[in-house]
């Protein structure tokens, strides 16, 4: 099958996805707020700005236990401003008659869902709701307003239909990372954190650039991008078999499904080049055991934070 038909038609195979799966494939992400504890409730916002402003470490050394794999190597640097991190607790009032298609919603600063809101997170590729139920569960801020997107519409429906899905603190919509035409239904500047959870791998690799340029500009000063993603040479890349790599580390699943596996300098450039600066680009290696299956998976992935700088206020 031809490459330009995966890349055509990639809507149908994510949509033929999340039909045969439904919210059954992934489990919810309850390890986020260890890994990104940005996304805690507000009482561990104190703690975390603590944490920016006093731990000047480059390194940090194996900081969780886990039993799935014995290495973590990680790379900090503290430029980034609490600010964004620090939640108010004035209630926004309830979102009313908010349309979910975004080719109808007029984006201006005073008038958008969640304009009320003081902490604003945005998760692109959120498939059925893995990562953003556990926020909505989690966080009890009412303060916050958490956008969702994914391209497969199958995937939205499932989030839109689920029991936790509050239109008055949450507002999922389809879109598509690489559409240059299609705007977000927030103004620029408006977001304290981007998240991007074994995402930005699904799409094209000359792609990537600019889908994470038009994320950039959507964060404040001070907010952060979180990614989490697949790495070099993890298992999964190891056992794609011959025919499958569109182009260097870019594969294609037997559902039609892309994937792309990063080096950490990689990701690096994409998000200097998009105008952000690096508080943390791991590798997380683990050995994973299924003793059902008598099976070994050596699993490589990578883990960024990165934050759009202050503004200056120097000439």
């Amino acid at each position: 099958m031809p490459d330009v038909d995966y890349e055509i038609n990639a809507h149908k195979y994510w949509n033929n996805f999340y039909k045969i799966h439904e919210n059954g494939f992934f489990k919810d992400r309850h390890w986020l707020f260890t890994e990104f504890p940005e996304l805690a409730p507000s009482r561990n916002q104190n703690h975390l700005k603590d944490w920016f402003l006093e731990n000047k470490r480059s390194e940090v050394p194996e900081c969780r236990n886990n039993e799935d794999g014995p290495s973590l190597i990680m790379e900090e640097q503290h430029k980034c401003s609490s600010k964004s991190l620090e939640h108010k607790t004035e209630t926004p009032p309830v979102e009313e008659n908010v349309t979910q298609k975004i080719s109808d919603l007029e984006i201006c600063a005073d008038e958008f869902p969640g304009s009320s809101a003081t902490y604003r997170i945005l998760e692109v590729g959120c498939g059925v709701g893995n990562t953003v139920f556990p926020i909505l569960q989690t966080n009890n801020d009412p303060g916050l307003f958490v956008y969702c997107c994914d391209f497969s519409s199958t995937a939205i429906e499932l989030v839109q239909t689920n029991p936790e899905y509050d239109p008055s603190r949450c507002f999922a919509f389809v879109h598509d990372l690489c559409d240059e035409e299609k705007s977000y239904p927030v103004p620029k500047g408006s977001l304290d954190i981007i998240i991007l959870i074994f995402v930005l791998s699904a799409i094209v690799p000359d792609k990537m650039q600019k889908a994470i340029n038009r994320l950039s500009r959507l964060l404040k000063p001070g907010g952060m991008m979180l990614l989490r993603d697949y790495g070099r040479y993890d298992m999964a890349q190891l056992r794609f078999k011959k025919g499958q790599c569109l182009s260097g580390n870019f594969y294609v699943r037997g559902d039609g499904t892309r994937v792309y596996f990063f080096t950490q300098e990689e990701l690096d450039t994409l998000f200097t080049t998009a105008g952000l600066e690096k508080v943390q680009n791991l590798v997380d290696r683990r050995l994973q055991v299924n003793r059902g299956k008598q099976l070994t998976m050596y699993r490589v992935w990578i883990q960024c934070k990165y934050c759009k700088p202050l503004l200056s206020s120097t000439s």
